[in-house]
């Protein structure tokens, strides 16, 4: 046990020191991490004494990523480009493949050899790729929408391609039967899975929400616990977690579920790329250096340019081809695991595998930085891109939870902001941490979200930093002040409404940069509710009642200092004026 954890901390040490190295030189972590890889693995410091316990927190890495984006993943999002997956996809596979056993025949592989590099080719990384969207805040992108959707297809691909191979006998034959059987367990499995999300856990929300800490536990176990069955009975643990992730996708709690996953999933995707770098060795790789160079090629330009063709004929803009594409260009880790269980098949030999994992790691790291650059890319090739957009093309919408109006809470008055927002006929949403209203909410067809203000990647899921008007009608006056804080940086011309318990309260708040406060007693959602309905959803149409709010703040109770009051145009209390507003509309 002294030896693991020694290892596995020397391990985690090592990629810290490599991390910060990077962090240092403005490069993208995920490359320090397979360095590391390299560094701790057989092929130099071979420190991975316990690599199975590395593998382990790996796979727990990936399982509980799939989880996480299928979390995310709305059926419907899929069915919206699911056409565009499969023929993105499968055309993209069937013509890498073909060019990769060209390739490798050229270069004296056997039939099988030169068969399997080619698909090994033609599959992308889900894991690296997903990471990098995540990362990016990229992931509801039409453009990201349509990787995820042509990633998923290729791991089905993947997956039927690791059965054919794990079931090929002494002869290198499939047995029908076994390909049969495994096909009824996934079917057992998937409805399952889905019965008890759909028609058990939807009935007790309330009950899983209540608690953070049960919650957190009892999405762990739904996560792994799936994957756990699929591995179980032959198929992808990836697979499973996605599926239980996609399940659980249409609960309020969902997105609570991933922001408290995140952290946890983030150590073990360390882990993982740490472990793929330490599958690297350099043995044999001099003797095949012209094919290592093909495959490259093959994945890292070949393979987004048959992509940009597919989508240009579908009538996609050349910005969402190129952004899709790029994102398609390096092997992926389902790659390694099918030629490793070929290799065990005696498919393949010792060489091909070692040159499918050099290949894999360095179009990972290619396409790291293709991705984490795309828009610059995309300027600089942009005029040569005309010929792979159609004239009649498919825009890019905008996101998919880009919302002008955004209200945090919904008991304590929030309903009247809600009809004002109808009103308004512009993209709102209400957040709430409490199970009961989230309920509520879905009975009423409200467009929600489940989490907690103080979440930063939830604000960001539901659109605050472009929002235009924020309403929150909590009282909590840390958690106030902390959203004011994040709207000063991310979007500083965004109106904000705030409520407070006290008028000393509500002049920090003011400080802060509230454009409005609003105070028990004094004036309520309904009035508020009244001018911003008539009002064209700009800050400076607060300014004035701001002032008066102010004048009437330090001539009432005297909170205010001269800080607050500096360059202010003092008048009449906002109460009077909102009032007389409220009866001219009327």
């Amino acid at each position: 046990m002294d030896t693991v954890f020694g290892g596995l901390s020397l391990i985690i040490v090592i990629g810290a020191l490599v991390a910060l190295v990077m962090r240092i030189i403005g490069q993208p972590l995920i490359i320090g991490h397979i360095i590391t890889g390299v560094l701790v693995g057989p092929a130099l410091l071979n420190i991975t004494k316990s690599p199975d316990t590395l593998h382990l927190f790996s796979d727990l890495g990936i399982a509980l990523l799939l989880f996480i984006i299928g979390l995310g993943l709305n059926p419907k999002i899929i069915r919206e480009v699911s056409r565009t997956a499969a023929i993105v996809g499968g055309s993209q596979f069937v013509l890498i493949t073909i060019i990769g056993w060209i390739v490798g025949s050229a270069a004296g592989l056997s039939t099988n050899e030169s068969l399997f590099l080619g698909s090994c080719l033609a599959i992308s990384s889900t894991i690296v790729v997903l990471k990098l969207l995540s990362d990016k805040k990229e992931q509801n992108r039409l453009y990201g929408k349509v990787t995820v959707s042509v990633l998923l297809a290729q791991d089905l691909i993947a997956v039927v391609l690791i059965l054919i191979t794990s079931a090929a006998g002494a002869q290198h034959s499939v047995a029908i039967s076994t390909l049969v059987s495994l096909a009824a367990k996934a079917l057992i499995a998937g409805w399952l899975i889905y019965a008890v999300s759909y028609k058990l856990l939807s009935h007790y929300k309330k009950l899983i929400g209540d608690s953070q800490e049960f919650l957190f536990l009892f999405a762990i176990a739904w996560g792994l616990g799936s994957a756990a069955l699929f591995a179980k009975i032959g198929l992808s643990s990836e697979v499973g977690a996605l599926f239980a992730g996609i399940c659980l996708a249409q609960l309020p709690y969902a997105q609570e579920i991933a922001a408290r996953l995140r952290p946890l999933r983030d150590f073990f995707l360390i882990v993982f790329f740490i472990a793929l770098g330490s599958n690297l060795t350099f043995g044999n790789l001099s003797n095949h250096f012209g094919l290592i160079v093909m495959a490259i090629l093959i994945a890292t330009i070949l393979k987004p340019l048959s992509a940009m063709a597919a989508m240009g004929w579908l009538g996609y803009t050349k910005r969402t081809s190129f952004k899709s594409a790029i994102t398609l260009a390096q092997v992926s880790e389902f790659s390694i695991v099918l030629i490793l269980i070929a290799r065990d098949k005696g498919l393949v030999g010792d060489p091909l595998v070692s040159v499918i994992i050099f290949v894999t790691l360095v179009s990972i790291a290619a396409s790291t930085y293709m991705i984490t650059f795309s828009d610059k890319l995309f300027g600089l090739f942009e005029n040569r891109l005309v010929l792979f957009e159609r004239r009649k093309t498919h825009g890019e919408p905008t996101l998919r939870e880009h919302n002008d109006l955004i209200l945090f809470g919904y008991q304590k008055g929030g309903h009247e902001f809600i009809r004002v927002f109808k009103q308004l006929k512009k993209p709102f949403v209400v957040i709430d941490y409490d199970p009961e209203v989230i309920e509520t909410l879905e009975r009423k067809r409200i467009n929600h979200l489940y989490g907690d203000i103080t979440d930063i990647e939830l604000l960001e899921e539901a659109g605050v930093p472009a929002a235009k008007l924020i309403v929150s009608t909590t009282d909590d006056m840390e958690v106030n002040t902390f959203l004011l804080e994040y709207l000063e940086k991310n979007n500083p011309s965004a109106m904000i409404i705030v409520q407070a318990n006290s008028p000393k309260e509500a002049a920090k708040l003011y400080r802060l940069g509230a454009s409005y406060v609003m105070l028990p007693h004094f004036i309520g959602s309904e009035q508020i509710g009244a001018f911003v309905r008539h009002s064209d959803l700009r800050k400076s149409d607060f300014k004035k009642f701001r002032e008066r709010h102010l004048k009437y703040l330090e001539n009432e109770f005297g909170v205010l200092d001269e800080e607050i009051v500096e360059h202010e145009h003092l008048g009449k209390t906002i109460i009077k004026n909102v009032t007389k507003l409220t009866k001219a509309r009327a």
